[in-house]
């Protein structure tokens, strides 16, 4: 695939993982946003979760916001510059899919 060197196309859960810590936010929170902006429709589980965090943390493109150390459940993760930038490339490769999609539409 054309976009393996640049991590693209982005995994749903990723994608929305990414949306979710454009403000500091927890685990918990991240599940809980991610069901709300989908409509129930992505149920993200914790071991989803927590690898696709492991794996953004590796990548620079999320980092720990904060952590109390009184409790394991409240680590804060956000997103980098750097994820940012994936995110929005991934937003435009979306935006380019829709664009041709309708295309589609248009001669049918």
């Amino acid at each position: 695939m054309i976009y393996l060197e640049n991590n693209l196309p982005l995994t749903e859960a990723v994608f929305y993982i990414l949306l979710a810590v454009r403000k500091p936010n927890h685990g918990y929170g991240i599940i809980q946003e991610v069901n709300e902006i989908t409509g129930g429709r992505l149920l993200l589980g914790p071991g989803t979760l927590y690898g696709a965090i492991n794996s953004l943390l590796s990548k620079n493109w999320i980092e720990l916001y904060s952590e109390d150390k009184t409790s394991r459940k409240k680590k804060e993760y956000v997103i980098t510059e750097e994820g940012k930038e994936v995110f929005f490339r991934e937003v435009k490769r979306l935006e380019e899919l829709i664009k041709n999609a309708k295309l589609m539409e248009e001669s049918v």
